[in-house]
């Protein structure tokens, strides 16, 4: 009895022995698998601390950029600033010649409205004196802006070759007289022209004598019977060279042969008149 008993005490003691061996096996494997763990997790917080600080590294690099972009960013809206202003001061001078500009156009283009107004003016009266008794053929009045032009056939003022003036002539030449005589401050301008036939006689070599000779004449008669002032007048010849039709019919060469006169302003007078109140600098 005394020996079962033992033995099975021996037992009892022998299995609390092999228990305790196994939990501490399994606490030891406990123990190596949460310091591996440790071990791993330290290694992962190193990797972040060092990932941190590159980035850290990084944003601080980043800053340090944007700091200096917004310096250049303030220096270059500093400049821009003073160059605006410097602009627009441009822009407010170059607007203020633009309209002095303007302004003067304006007063030109008045003037020349003015000027037109006038020898529409004229070359109405002139129509009207100059109708009665002539064909329109022989007598045409134009006006071409500041420029009043009467174009007269030679047969109401002269004879074929000659630069002598007819009754006939006078009687023309006295009616554009009465509208010359009234307009003071313009110039007349006496043309003659021919057809391309040639003439030479003793008192004229060729045309272009034919030409200045019967603008002459005619000068002289506005001078002398009209008293138009000599101031006023001008003789030119523009002999066979600006015709209005061919020379190779007989209707062609009676239209070359005319004699014109044309009223214009005196330059000086107009370019006063531009000038009046106005001042552009």
């Amino acid at each position: 009895m005394r020996k079962i008993f033992a033995l099975m005490i021996l037992a009892s003691v022998m299995l609390s022995s092999c228990v305790s061996q196994k939990k501490y096996t399994e606490l030891e494997d406990s123990l190596t698998k949460k310091s591996q763990e440790l071990v791993d997790v330290k290694a992962d917080l190193m990797k972040c601390k060092v990932e941190n600080e590159g980035r850290v590294v990084a944003l601080q690099q980043q800053v340090e950029s944007l700091k200096k972009d917004k310096d250049k960013t303030l220096e270059y809206v500093d400049n821009l600033t003073v160059l605006s202003k410097s602009a627009s001061d441009n822009i407010k001078e170059t607007l203020s010649q633009m309209a002095k500009k303007d302004e003067y156009i304006q007063h030109i283009q008045k003037a020349m409205n003015r000027k037109d107004s006038i020898n529409l003016a004229l070359g109405f009266k002139l129509k009207s004196v100059l109708k009665e008794g002539f064909n329109d053929e022989d007598i045409v009045v134009d006006v071409e802006k500041t420029v009043v032009y009467i174009s007269i056939a030679d047969k109401l003022l002269f004879k074929s070759g000659s630069a002598t003036i007819s009754n006939e002539a006078k009687r023309v030449l006295g009616k554009v007289a009465e509208v010359v005589g009234a307009q003071p401050d313009m110039e007349v301008m006496v043309e003659g022209y021919t057809d391309n036939k040639p003439i030479s006689t003793a008192d004229m070599k060729d045309n272009w004598d034919l030409s200045v000779k019967r603008a002459t004449s005619v000068v002289r008669v506005l001078q002398d019977d009209f008293n138009i002032d000599p101031k006023r007048l001008i003789a030119a010849g523009r002999s066979e060279y600006l015709p209005l039709e061919t020379n190779d019919t007989v209707e062609g060469r009676a239209r070359n042969r005319r004699t014109r006169i044309v009223l214009m302003p005196k330059l000086d007078q107009f370019f006063d008149l531009l000038e009046s109140k106005v001042e552009v600098k």
